[in-house]
């Protein structure tokens, strides 16, 4: 284990508190940040977290939660079994051994998703594979398969790219393409996502974030320094766009949205930036 690159962290759920950051490049400049919470969990071990604190419950309401209808293709499939399908469509031979999925957890019983990233890793610990799973704020969502391949993993990281296919501001229109730059999760965490057209970088989104234990004193002090976070988190995205509405960003219509998961046709596909 102390060979790979990127051993995956022990335990149940870390929680990693940091900073999201978006930037706006042309056609006009926008730029907000602002304090996050993430959690990372092991999908197979996901019961087992109240007992790291009695704040935190599973398919129940308390001040933190974790619902299985909130993970995955919430259909009553079970998590592990989605993310096993995903991987064997994505053309990933070998069973994952774990997978630990970074995502927020429900706040006071409110929950919204915008990126929760999976990280699968194989049966020696090697990190073989990434989902990336995407929500909008019009209740649909899109999976982006992406097993990892010579030269995406190295010791600054995971770089991966992928045509965008589902539709997520009404700022940014379709046809564009997402450069991933990650650090995958250790003492910290990065996800890096940059939106080029054709002439280049519109958009840069990151997060970085550092671990703390999941334990009640960690708990309590999150929720006093970002309380209601999931709840502001859609509100922001909503104040946000007023603003760029207000700057003159033009507005893009959804179409109808795509396939439920998309695995990437490398033959297509432009080189990574």
């Amino acid at each position: 284990m102390t060979d790979l690159l990127f051993p995956a962290p022990e335990g149940e759920a870390q929680l990693y508190v940091g900073k999201v950051m978006h930037a706006r490049l042309k056609p006009l400049g926008h730029r907000f940040s602002y304090k996050v919470a993430s959690l990372l969990i092991d999908i197979d071990r996901v019961a087992e977290m109240p007992r790291l604190s009695r704040l935190m419950s599973h398919n129940r309401f308390n001040l933190y939660s974790v619902y299985d209808r909130d993970l995955g293709a919430a259909d009553g499939t079970p998590l592990r079994q989605h993310v096993e399908q995903l991987l064997q469509a994505g053309g990933l031979e070998k069973t994952p051994g774990r997978i630990l999925l970074l995502t927020y957890p429900r706040i006071l019983g409110f929950v919204f998703n915008p990126l929760s990233v999976y990280w699968c890793y194989g049966e020696d610990g090697a990190l073989v594979a990434i989902i990336y799973e995407v929500r909008n704020t019009f209740g649909e969502r899109h999976t982006y398969v992406a097993p990892i391949v010579a030269g995406e993993l190295g010791p600054e990281g995971v770089k991966q790219s992928r045509n965008k296919r589902f539709y997520v501001s009404p700022f940014l229109e379709m046809g564009l393409r997402y450069h991933f730059r990650l650090r995958p999760p250790g003492e910290t965490v990065a996800v890096r996502i940059l939106e080029t057209d054709q002439d280049g970088p519109i958009l840069s989104a990151t997060f970085h974030g550092c671990r703390n234990p999941l334990t009640t004193g960690v708990l309590v002090k999150t929720f006093i320094m970002l309380p209601f976070l999931t709840l502001k988190i859609v509100a922001g995205i909503h104040y946000e766009a007023a603003k760029l509405w207000m700057k003159g960003a033009r507005f893009y219509s959804r179409p109808a949205p795509p396939q439920a998961a998309s695995f990437g046709d490398r033959r297509d596909e432009a080189p990574a930036l």
